[in-house]
């Protein structure tokens, strides 16, 4: 199982990589987000969706290794000894509590900190200085949203802009401003102005003749400065447990019902895999793992709507957080009893030792027919 799961977690782990990092590159390109933040980003999402990943690996690791045991023709051997498919539930679980408590400390503390820390991220990049927003050779809009700014190219670490444009939005209309050069200035008080040489400025109504045009050598425009308030309006998503458990609403307890069910959801999902990796030596492994995949996506999605649920208020959190989990726990229940009846008609051994008898009587039906003959 440990094989299995290191194997299933490099595959999982490795897409999970790949799909962050084109998704966060795409935003950098985009001027969403800071391009020296990207490692930081990717490390951030890969925590955020680590429960998941941990989940589907124990899931898939224990049915993988039971499915074998049937298609080797182990299972047969472990029946005729006497023992019970019970007994695979202890070797299960000392391997999967461990990542069952992994799960839950992943989804109980280190999510929340890892979207507080991306959120942190993103708030700090989009409150900067406006000019440092600009990117050479695309538009940016302003903090305020009332200017917007494009320069062709960048010199001296960003306080030098080259052919600058620049379309500002007030009472009086629109203000264009073109240049050929801006630096970046203090003026020790705080304050941060773009001063333009050697351009032009166009005031008016967009539609109206009356335009207003002037050339100037030196034109100083006021940039707006922010100081970054961080956490001032956190999501739900990334606030800790503990602030959750304090401010109960149906947001935060939607929130607290996803973080608690992640756990839950492993060690279920673990031990279906005991009765679910029944499988015909003769036959192929693929349908079971298909049925694991369409298991393991439906739970999920049905959790997801519980909390959406009480979400949106229609749910109380405490019927919603159970009842689900307890159908699981009483579906995983109703297979082990199937498969511990052995006289039951559809039993694993019941099923194998039939397909033996047959293939050693196809075997034996030219012998049997030569006998006849003779």
């Amino acid at each position: 199982m440990a094989s299995s799961a290191g194997a299933t977690f490099t595959v999982l782990f490795t897409v999970l990589v790949t799909w962050t990092l084109i998704s966060v590159l795409g935003k950098a390109a985009g001027g969403k987000v800071a391009s020296s933040d990207v490692l930081a980003l990717i490390g951030f999402a890969v925590l955020n969706y680590l429960p998941t990943i941990l989940i589907l690996t124990t899931f898939i690791s224990v049915l993988a290794a039971v499915t074998r045991s049937y298609r080797d023709s182990e299972m047969v051997v472990w029946f005729a000894s006497g023992m019970s498919l019970a007994r695979w539930i202890r070797p299960v679980l000392t391997f999967g509590l461990p990542m069952v408590l992994l799960v839950g400390t992943l989804s109980l503390v280190v999510t929340p900190w890892a979207k507080l820390k991306s959120t942190e991220f993103v708030e700090r990049f989009q409150k900067r200085e406006d000019l440092k927003r600009v990117a050479p050779g695309q538009f940016r809009e302003s903090s305020s949203a009332d200017r917007v700014f494009f320069v062709e190219r960048s010199t001296e670490g960003a306080t030098v802009v080259q052919n600058v444009f620049v379309n500002s939005v007030d009472g009086n209309g629109h203000a264009i401003v073109v240049a050929k050069e801006g630096v970046i200035e203090s003026d020790g008080r705080g304050g941060q102005y773009l001063v333009l040489s050697n351009g032009r400025r166009y005031q008016g109504v967009p539609g109206q003749a009356d335009f207003q045009s002037m050339e100037f050598e030196r034109y100083s425009m006021r940039v707006a400065t922010q100081v970054p308030v961080l956490g001032t309006d956190v999501p739900t998503s990334a606030m800790t447990t503990p602030q959750l458990l304090a401010a109960p609403n149906q947001f935060t307890l939607s929130e607290l019902l996803g973080r608690v069910s992640q756990p839950i959801v492993c060690l279920i999902l673990m031990l279906l895999a005991i009765p679910l990796g029944f499988v015909n030596p003769r036959a192929g492994s693929s349908a079971n793992m298909i049925l694991a995949l369409l298991i393991f996506f439906t739970y999920n999605n049905l959790v997801k709507l519980i909390e959406a649920s009480v979400k949106k208020g229609r749910m109380d959190f405490a019927m919603a957080w159970w009842p689900l989990h307890l159908a699981a726990a009483l579906a995983v229940l109703a297979l082990f009893a199937w498969r511990l009846n052995v006289n039951h008609r559809y039993h694993p051994l019941v099923l194998i030792n039939a397909w033996k008898r047959r293939r050693h009587f196809k075997g034996a039906l030219p012998a049997i027919h030569k006998a006849e003959a003779e």
